[in-house]
């Protein structure tokens, strides 16, 4: 067993090194899992905060915690269901949506740096590798 040869093991490292690379360029502070909140917001549109939560892969109490700090910089609402109190909608303000638009912009370049050891058919490869691993 030679750890530095095992997948889990290199897929931490190099997220690592992603995180280190995002952590170190994105706007207003966001972490990778606020940006992905935003993001896909931005993508699809107010939804409920169970059903974002499951589009990020986020349980239930991790979400929660997400947008309600989201909420609290301003960047989306969380409006209670009218129909059913337990459930919350979850949109984008309109802060939100710049923020947003802004992060999308700088998470392209943090992917490209993320990714600049690779050749272009290589970082498709891993692309494709990591949604078949998903």
């Amino acid at each position: 067993y030679v750890l530095d040869e095992q997948v889990g093991f290199l897929m931490r490292v190099a997220m690592q090194r992603h995180t280190a690379i995002f952590m170190s360029r994105m706007v207003e502070q966001l972490t990778q899992t606020q940006f992905a909140a935003l993001a896909k917001l931005h993508e699809v549109g107010a939804c409920s905060q169970n059903h974002l939560g499951r589009l990020i892969y986020l349980d239930a109490a991790t979400i929660k915690g997400v947008v309600d700090r989201l909420a609290a910089r301003g960047f989306v609402t969380a409006l209670s269901d009218p129909k059913d109190r337990r459930r919350r909608a979850v949109a984008l303000t309109e802060q939100g949506r710049a923020v947003t638009e802004e992060a999308t912009k700088v998470a392209a370049e943090i992917t490209a740096a993320t990714l600049t050891t690779l050749t272009l058919e290589e970082q498709r490869t891993v692309a494709r590798l990591l949604k078949k691993l998903g």
